[in-house]
């Protein structure tokens, strides 16, 4: 199928042309003629798979074939969207798409002064691209109108629910008129993006689009076994040895993102860190200068992890690994990307084991392990899995039992009462007091210490004192 089959206008398949688009991804194929028909649509597909392009262009078609020349623009698509990177990159899509259509777009995002963003929308757009925050900013300083909103986009939902963003989406749709399409795409379709979707769409049309698994067939995936304290020397010896020229680097927190920039350059290798302490401006020049080679490590948290488009990225690094697999293939996904070979290495300390078997269960493959000059047979042994010993069921004894009586009288086995006994009392332990009466005569005592040097409680321990005696006779007895 081509795009010639999907009823897109001339002037955007000019502009597909030109970004050399060839033919269409699955996603685009399904979804660009339903949103075309006007339907809702809750789709399930990972990033790179295309589908900013399955939304944007049909949406600008609509937009086109319906717009009034002379009417003031208005925001008519608004897509929401939970990172900078992401509205950045979506902006550039819609405008390479619309290039011959004459319609406006812009993104709007926190973390840089609004200005600049406050003179693009009053001079008036058609789509707006904005994160949750400093959307409902605007919207609160009546610097943004919905009201006149036709098509909603909700990207990376999945996203927006771990960020915590639910909230001020709820608010954004409670302004959007109601007659409206509504998109909603998701990397993973949760119980709370089903809820969701349940909310806003109506009569949606569900997609499932590429599990994320099929990706993986193109990456290289690879396991170092590493403590903690030398993951930093083993990425500096990999970048070294292997003559690594692009690295993307996953790290679990800011600080550590910082840190581990600083033990790169203090090794002369040139590397920067985004994440959500750093300025807007910083961020787009580190990844301006990683894009265009000036830097060999890129060091992000996964607010990088979707929405990065970096074309031929030889290895993306996995120094901390994700707490959940979904974040591991997003990760991964940076690399390997239109059709080209990627790498992935993941290290892994001890207290990190849990983690791996996770993902190694939702891509249903274990990963390569690989053997570095860091290497720990020790620490190794404990991640090589032994093969469960199947445990073998002994046969009972089929001995008779012996109806001759146990003359032994020195056993010291207690006595066992049958089923049928009708007493209510039942011996214990053979303990150093008993609390049992036997039918021995020459037991002394119910309760008698097993001692023979002890008396019994019921003797005489000492004599009592005859007050008939006299003193005179004790003492002639004395004599």
């Amino acid at each position: 199928m081509t795009f010639n089959d999907l009823q897109i206008i001339n002037p955007i398949l000019k502009a597909i042309e030109l970004a050399n688009y060839d033919t269409p991804t699955p996603v685009q194929t399904e979804t660009i003629p339903l949103i075309l028909e006007g339907k809702d649509i809750l789709a399930s597909a990972q990033t790179g798979t295309g589908k900013t392009a399955a939304f944007a262009i049909p949406i600008l078609q609509k937009l086109y074939q319906t717009k009034d020349q002379q009417a003031l623009r208005k925001i008519k698509a608004l897509i929401l969207t939970p990172t900078r990177e992401l509205a950045n990159q979506i902006s550039e899509n819609f405008t390479r798409y619309s290039r011959f259509l004459n319609l406006k777009n812009t993104a709007v995002y926190g973390g840089v002064h609004q200005r600049k963003q406050e003179s693009i929308l009053y001079k008036g757009i058609d789509v707006l691209i904005a994160t949750p925050g400093r959307l409902l900013d605007l919207m609160n300083q009546n610097i943004i109108h919905l009201n006149q909103v036709e098509y909603l986009v909700i990207d990376e939902a999945d996203m927006m629910f771990d960020m915590g963003f639910i909230k001020d989406v709820n608010k954004i749709i409670e302004s959007v008129p109601k007659n409206r399409q509504t998109l909603l795409f998701s990397a993973t379709i949760s119980k709370e993006i089903e809820y969701l979707a349940k909310d806003i769409l109506l009569s949606p049309i569900r997609i499932d689009i590429a599990p994320e698994v099929i990706t993986l067939d193109v990456i290289t995936q690879s396991l170092y076994i590493i403590t903690k304290k030398q993951k930093t020397a083993l990425l500096i010896e990999l970048i070294k040895t292997e003559n690594i020229a692009s690295v993307l680097v996953f790290m679990r927190t800011k600080h550590s993102c910082n840190k581990v920039v600083q033990e790169l350059e203090k090794a002369e290798i040139k590397a920067e860190a985004i994440h959500s302490n750093k300025s807007q401006a910083h961020r787009e020049r580190a990844l301006l200068n990683f894009k265009k080679g000036r830097l060999t490590v890129l060091v992000a948290t996964d607010i990088a992890a979707r929405g990065l488009d970096i074309k031929a990225l030889d290895v993306v690094v996995n120094y901390d690994l994700p707490e959940t697999p979904e974040t591991y293939i997003h990760r991964i996904g940076r690399t390997g990307r239109a059709g080209l070979s990627g790498r992935a290495l993941s290290f892994c300390s001890y207290e990190e084991k849990s983690l791996l078997r996770t993902i190694e269960k939702h891509i249903d493959q274990k990963l390569t392990m690989v053997d570095h000059p860091f290497s720990n047979e020790a620490l190794t042994a404990k991640f090589i899995e032994k093969p469960k010993q199947k445990k073998v069921s002994q046969p009972r004894s089929n001995k008779p039992i012996s109806s001759k009586p146990n003359n032994d009288k020195s056993s010291n086995k207690p006595k066992r009462y049958a089923a049928s006994d009708k007493s209510p009392y039942k011996p214990k332990s053979n303990n150093a007091y008993s609390n049992t009466a036997t039918s021995n005569k020459k037991s002394k005592s119910t309760w008698q210490k097993s001692t023979n040097n002890k008396p019994s409680f019921n003797q005489k321990t000492y004599n009592k004192p005859n007050h008939n005696q006299t003193n005179y006779e004790t003492k002639n007895n004395a004599r």
